[in-house]
Formats: structure tokens, sequence, C-alpha cells
């Protein structure tokens, strides 16, 4: 009794749908449609996130997240200057690097990859790369026995594969010669012989993805040899900042202040084209997912004009008795928004259920029909990852919400309308 009369009338007029089959189903499907669109949208948004995490948490502790490479000559004592770098707050570690990149043969078989010469010690500093060893040791880099015939090299699984070695074994690397030498006149000068160098596999490592197959490391002594170089000179130091969606930032703060002429480079260059397909693929799926469940939300709009038309009569006598119109048009709008409340609810708690259960629902079911959904070989990750965000739950939320709002004005706007006189008149 002490409901106000618009409440109390939508109330009555939600239950007494169970007598009209059509009005009832066209009802239940608008709140079927926005609990599913619901649903749906806040798992999409936590696997967006997932992955945004992982890429963050997982592909970036090997990927640099950024390098001051020299421009001309290589950076002369780079304890001094990794030092200087992590002196700043925003700097986690610092590490030496050389990059070099050539060809890696083992009998008949070559493999193109990417060499770097780091300090094995700081490297781990800076990368988990020494968490993906599965054969082998990170640590067997740092050996200084500069007697033995053949130095160690730490390769990826894929290009362990390609060339059928195992730990052990001694390949060959061929790399370019030096840039002092390719900058010759003469043709010779200018196709010079490789330089040749035996390695030995003292370990490897599986990561996932095309990282195996074309990553691996070197010692920075037998980087430095091959390249020419003095003692304390690097090619380029790596940085691991606190904000890896602020490297870019962060590295170029750093190379302003820096005494030596470098590329600045960054994540960004390399494998911001994941970042940006997540972004893309999470703006696509949520305006996807909130024009169905806009679908959904206008379904109310058949749902209580025929509401109106059937309630022609009680609208005619309540206006008769003095209901002003504002009574009427929240009566039906309270009405319309029932769908939406049931469906944001329904959709809501189901979304939040199997968004923070996702990965092993998936799992279960790749179990059950024995397939894998991502490959390790071919991702830097095997799982559906997911983290759930409250805030694009409530964003979610109020969108469908606003949407059954939105539906129910015109509706509610019509019954205003309706002439007593007109109504009465036929009865």
């Amino acid at each position: 009794m002490f409901k106000p009369l618009s409440v109390f009338l939508a109330i009555r007029y939600v239950r007494s749908r169970h007598g009209h089959g059509f009005s009832r189903f066209i009802s239940a499907s608008s709140t079927i449609g926005i609990a599913l669109g619901t649903l749906v949208l806040i798992v999409a948004l936590s696997t967006m996130n997932g992955f945004e995490r992982e890429l963050a948490q997982r592909l970036l502790s090997i990927v640099p997240h950024a390098e001051l490479m020299s421009v001309n000559k290589p950076i002369a004592n780079w304890p001094a200057n990794v030092k200087q770098v992590q002196a700043s707050k925003q700097v986690v570690a610092a590490a030496p690097v050389i990059s070099l990149t050539g060809m890696m043969q083992h009998k008949t078989s070559l493999k193109a990859l990417e060499i770097r010469g780091v300090e094995p010690n700081l490297e781990i500093l800076v990368s988990d790369i020494n968490q993906y060893i599965i054969e082998g040791s990170w640590q067997a880099l740092a050996s200084k026995d500069v007697a033995q015939e053949t130095q160690g090299i730490i390769i990826g699984a894929g290009i362990a594969k390609k060339l059928s070695v195992t730990l052990g074994d001694t390949v060959q690397l061929l790399l370019p010669s030096s840039s002092e030498v390719a900058a010759g006149n003469s043709s010779q000068q200018l196709f010079a012989a490789p330089i040749r160098r035996h390695m030995k596999i003292v370990g490897i490592f599986k990561f996932g993805g095309t990282i195996d197959d074309t990553l691996a490391y070197i010692s920075l002594r037998q980087a430095s040899e091959i390249k020419g170089y003095q003692a304390g000179e690097a090619q380029g130091i790596r940085l691991k900042v606190d904000n890896v969606f602020d490297a870019p930032n962060i590295a170029r703060q750093i190379a302003y202040n820096f005494n030596h002429y470098v590329y600045i480079m960054d994540w960004t260059r390399s494998q911001g084209h994941l970042f940006n397909d997540i972004q893309l693929v999470r703006m696509v799926m949520f305006i996807v997912l909130v024009l169905v469940i806009a679908v959904a939300s206008f379904n109310i709009v058949s749902t209580l004009i025929m509401a109106v038309n059937e309630k022609q009569g009680d609208i005619a006598i309540l206006k008769t008795m003095g209901a002003p119109a504002s009574v009427i048009m929240l009566t039906f709008i309270y009405q319309g928004l029932v769908n939406g409340v049931l469906g944001c609810l329904i959709g809501g708690g189901l979304g939040i259920y199997i968004a923070t259960y996702l990965a092993e629902i998936t799992i279960f079911f790749e179990q059950l029909f024995a397939m894998q959904l991502l490959s390790g070989d071919v991702y830097f990750i095997d799982h559906i990852p997911t983290e759930l965000h409250m805030f694009d739950v409530y964003i979610t939320l109020i969108t469908a919400l606003v949407m059954s709002l939105i539906a129910t004005i015109y509706p509610a706007w019509r019954a205003t309308k309706i002439e007593p006189a007109e109504v009465l008149g036929q009865l």
C-alpha cells in the first residue's frame, strides 16, 4: 500500500502477462537477448584483458621493453652507462647487448636466426629467458674457458627441431663480415667471405611462437670478438621498465640524457601489432555486442506497444479518475525496465561466472572434443586467458539498462495520448 501508483500498476501488468502467449513470448525474447548480449560482452572483454595481460607479463618478459642501439661507433664503458641508465626511477634493470644476424648450419641444413650477445648475469635481470630453458643451463654462457675450440650458444626449440640438433652438438655460424670490410670500394670487399664460428649448443629454450624459430644467445665476450669490439664496448643497452605500455616515452627521455648517439627502439616496433590487434578486436566486439543488446532492448518497444493497446480501457479509466500523464508514462516505463533489469542480472551473473572460470571451461571442452584452441607452436600462449575487470561489467550493465530505458520512452509516451472519450465510448 506504500508503493507509488505507477510501480503498483507496473507490477500488476507484468504479472498479468501469463494470459497472453504472444506478448509473453516477445517479452521473454527481449530479456533473453539482453542477457545473452551482456554475457558475451563481459566474457569477450575479459578475454581481451587476459590477452593484454599475457602480452605484458609473458611475451614482453623475453622481448626487450626498450633498447638504445648505437648508430655509428659502439658504446664505450658499458658498465658505467648501465649504471647511469639504471639511475632513472622508471628503469627496473639494464643490460648490454650486441645484436647479430646470420645463418646456423648443421650438416646440410641451414637456418637464419637473430643472435644476441649478452652478459648472462645481467641479462636475467631484464629478461626471464632462463625460466624457459628446457635443456642445458643458462649459466653455461658465462664460461670463460677461451681455450676451448668451440664456444657456447643457446638456441630456441624451433631452431633445434629445424636443424635436428640436440644439447652438446656442434654447429657452425655463418656471419656477415665486419662493417669496415663491407664498406670498401672493390667488388672483392663488397662480397667478402662470411665469418665462420663453431659453436657448441649448451642450452635449448622453449618459449612458444616464432621466437623459438629465430632467436639464439651467445655471451657478450664472444659477440665482441666477432664484431671486433674492445673490452667494455657494447652495441646497445637493453632496458626493463616499470610500465611496459609507457616504454616509448621512457626510452625517449633516457636517450635524451644519454651521452651517445643511439637509435631509440622499443617493443611497440616489433610486437606492437599484437597489442594493436587486441585493442582493435576489443573495440569491434564491443560495438557488435552493444548492437546485439540494442536489438534485444528494442524488442521491449513491441512488448509495450501491445501492452498499451491491451490496457487502453485501464488507461482511460485512470485518466478520468484524474491520474496525471506522468503516472501513466512511468507505469509503462517501469514495466519495460523489468525486461532490462532481468536481462542484466541474468547475463551479468553468468558473464562474471564464465569469465572467472573461462580457462577451466575451455580446458574441459578441449579434453572433451580432443582439440586445442591455441597452439603453443604458433602463438606465444597455449590457452585462453581471462582477466575480469569490474569496470567492464559496470559499463556493460549500464549500457544495457540505458538502452532498455530508451526503448520504453516512446510506447509510454503513446499511452499518455490515449483519449478517454474515444476509448470509453467503444466499450
